[in-house]
């Protein structure tokens, strides 16, 4: 996500590298380089303009107070917080105060509108413990209803749709009523789209919303078309007053204009940002922690929460007792392998990570992901006690374990290393003299683990 853009705002920042003081002369040619970063990243060529020249009145004149601060690490600090700005400054909450809370979604047809609506329906009633109910009134699309019932079997939601009928008003409110009947706290009404903005669509959803008065209208856009999701979400907000914007494709070719853009133009905050198609694969919006993202200094916490829903407290406990008794064994090695996937996969875990997001996508390799996958054959291919007691692994099992995984004597070698590798650093760990040698040579660590 956003490497490009990274990389171009770190190279910009390296024309006042060494500076004392920022001043027109020294940081013309740094703006420059920012705003051609931007534009390239498909921001709104007002928007990237004003920003440029934010960050030049705040940065011109600044002292360098601290002799172990540059102008340069100054500008980004004021880039970062012109970012978050940007970008709305801090998250916004849906508002479901009322009962029930009437949710109306919107969107061009391929933006992941439906998808959307039952990941919100999982996300409200799993985080935010709410009783939601989701009404089908796409009836233009083919299986549109279908597909948003076998989302809702999917997280165990309720879709309300009624057979053969074709006007969504009448669908919407009598879902509506029947939300109240069965005492549903949270209503979401998947709407139709178009494959591009026209009269007819737009008069049909603005009579919905006349009808229904949503209480939030939620405007779904693909992160990967860059502007044309701006001028988008633009035409909906002109139309339907949208109360927030919900970023879908973000783990495609996304380059930023999208994300960098849509709150200065429409003045409506982006609330969610959606990735994937499992329905647990949506994020609450940050601008901070995005603005964290896009200057390359990760995003921890984002990645510490994201494990905290993957991972059980169970699991971590159990590695962690095993590791400190030095007990390691391939079971564990699977195991691990099995919660990098649930977390995306190592370039998806890189990206969240400081100094590692600009590199992220030159991880994520067909050679890195063979390598993975051939670890977790080689393992699986082994016998229970082979696993739990990796010094049975003679000459004539390798040999086995290689041909039933499809691999070689080499890579079942290397997984047999991979092992030893892990119990030493498990061993090092425990080692009270070694540890403390260690927080010597690199003291942010002990912050990191406390």
């Amino acid at each position: 996500m956003f490497e490009n853009l990274t990389e171009r705002l770190n190279k910009a920042f390296q024309f006042i590298k060494g500076e004392s003081k920022i001043n027109e002369l020294n940081i013309a040619e740094t703006l420059k380089e920012i705003r051609r970063a931007l534009l390239d990243a498909d921001v709104n060529y007002e928007v990237a303009r004003d920003f440029t020249e934010r960050v030049k009145q705040k940065a011109l004149g600044q002292e360098v107070v601290s002799s172990k601060i540059t102008a340069g690490q100054l500008l980004v600090k004021i880039t970062h917080d012109e970012l978050v700005n940007l970008m709305g400054g801090s998250k916004e909450e849906l508002h479901l105060s009322a009962n029930p809370s009437v949710v109306l979604m919107a969107g061009l047809q391929g933006s992941g509108k439906t998808t959307f609506a039952a990941k919100l329906a999982h996300f409200l009633k799993t985080k935010k413990s709410k009783h939601p109910l989701l009404i089908a009134c796409d009836v233009y699309r083919p299986a549109a209803i279908e597909q948003l019932k076998i989302l809702g079997q999917q997280i165990n939601v309720e879709v309300f749709s009624i057979p053969n009928e074709k006007n969504p008003i009448k669908i919407a409110e009598q879902g509506i009523a029947y939300a109240k009947e069965k005492h549903y706290n949270v209503v979401i009404i998947d709407t139709a789209g178009r494959l591009s903005i026209d009269e007819e669509m737009m008069n049909e959803i603005s009579l919905i919303k006349n009808k229904i008065h949503p209480h939030e209208i939620l405007l779904v856009v693909d992160a990967m078309t860059g502007q044309d999701a701006v001028n988008t979400a633009k035409t909906f907000n002109d139309r339907l007053n949208i109360t927030g914007v919900i970023l879908s494709k973000m783990d495609g070719d996304t380059r930023g204009g999208a994300v960098l853009s849509i709150k200065a133009v429409t003045n409506k905050p982006i609330k969610f940002i959606s990735q994937g198609e499992k329905l647990d694969a949506l994020d609450i919006f940050y601008p901070e922690r995005m603005a964290d993202r896009i200057l390359g200094m990760g995003d921890i916490v984002s990645l510490v929460e994201k494990a905290q829903q993957e991972i059980s407290e169970e699991e971590a406990r159990k590695f962690a007792k095993k590791m400190a008794k030095n007990q390691l064994d391939f079971e564990d090695i699977l195991t691990q392998i099995r919660m990098m996937k649930k977390l995306g996969g190592v370039s998806n875990i890189a990206s969240f990570l400081p100094g590692l997001s600009g590199i992220a996508k030159n991880l994520n390799t067909e050679e890195t992901e063979k390598m993975i996958k051939h670890t977790e054959a080689i393992i699986l291919s082994m016998t229970p006690e082979e696993r739990k007691k990796p010094e049975l692994l003679n000459q004539s099992r390798k040999l086995r374990i290689a041909t039933g995984s499809g691999t070689n004597i080499q890579e079942v070698n290397r997984v047999v290393k991979m092992h030893d590798e892990m119990k030493k650093l498990a061993k090092l760990l425990n080692n009270k003299g070694a540890m403390a040698q260690i927080m010597k040579m690199f003291p942010g660590l002990g912050k990191m683990m406390n």
